[in-house]
């Protein structure tokens, strides 16, 4: 059973309540009934409320991997930079072009393994999680 409504609408909803009708194709009672429906519905509410905490829940997860693997990737820089740090001598003054080259090799030896390492898919973070023993706190070299 329909029941006849007289609703007083301001000019620009009215406006935008004739477009919707010719763009959607459908009758302006039919458009204002889903509306209503929609507002009126208690569970459109908690719907979306439920849909929403899932979505943030699933973001909030991929931040804290993604804080993870920055954490990782900079630990790892630091122990390489401390390790080269400590067991490479520094270069006397008048060695300093066979240090530029032996720099460039060292580095293309370091781009080409990293350049392995991706393209193999054995990536720290995997080895980090197999060799951390679960419970206590694990401490690198």
């Amino acid at each position: 059973m329909k029941v006849q409504a007289k609703v007083f609408l301001p000019g620009d909803v009215a406006r935008a309540l004739d477009e919707a009708a010719r763009r959607m194709r459908r009758s302006k009672s039919e458009i204002m009934v889903a509306a209503l429906a929609s507002y009126l519905s208690p569970d459109g509410a908690e719907a979306t409320e439920a849909a929403m905490t899932r979505r943030l829940d699933r973001m909030s997860r991929q931040l804290e991997r993604l804080e993870r693997d920055v954490t990782i990737s900079n630990e790892a820089v630091a122990l390489f930079v401390r390790t080269w740090l400590r067991n490479t001598p520094s270069v006397a003054g008048n060695d300093d072009q066979a240090s530029v080259d032996i720099g460039r090799e060292r580095y293309g030896r370091f781009t080409e393994a990293l350049g392995r390492v991706l393209s193999e898919g054995k990536l720290l973070r995997d080895h980090v999680a197999a060799d951390r023993p679960t419970g206590g706190a694990w401490r690198g070299a």
